[in-house]
């Protein structure tokens, strides 16, 4: 069996699990963290389009469990990315929400999973600060 390597985060967000559930399952919420340019469905089969500049990813929506947890198979992006799973696990606790972010199966660690590794977190930060404070940061208002 070949190994496989995975990039795993973990963050506290003061909100119930539905408002991150919310943001990560809507085109408002996914604007607002990681890019404004995208075609989502909260629909287990829908296939996610997300645009970054002349990027896109496709990411087929797998698992769905309202306020607990969203699996994505990564079906058309950078070769490293295709075939490496999404998911977040968001578990409650007295109406804060621990939020678990996975992206596994990669085949090597490489530069890209390194530097995925760091824009993960990144991600993590903008959800928090838009579930929290109503404004995250996605792709065209970042400015590295």
């Amino acid at each position: 069996m070949e190994q496989t390597y995975n990039i795993e985060h973990l963050v506290d967000i003061k909100v119930p699990s539905s408002v991150v559930f919310g943001a990560l399952t809507t085109a408002e919420g996914l604007a607002e963290v990681w890019t404004g340019e995208l075609s989502v469905e909260p629909i287990v089969g829908f296939v996610n389009e997300f645009r970054f500049g002349s990027a896109v990813d496709r990411m087929k929506i797998t698992t769905l469990e309202k306020d607990k947890r969203i699996v994505w198979e990564v079906i058309d992006s950078d070769p490293e990315w295709v075939g490496t799973v999404i998911s977040f696990d968001l578990r409650e606790n007295k109406g804060q929400t621990i939020v678990t972010l996975k992206q596994e199966k990669w085949r090597a660690v490489t530069d890209m999973f390194r530097s995925c590794n760091y824009h993960w977190g990144f991600f993590l930060y903008s959800l928090k600060s838009y579930c929290e404070d109503g404004k995250g940061i996605p792709y065209q208002a970042r400015t590295f």
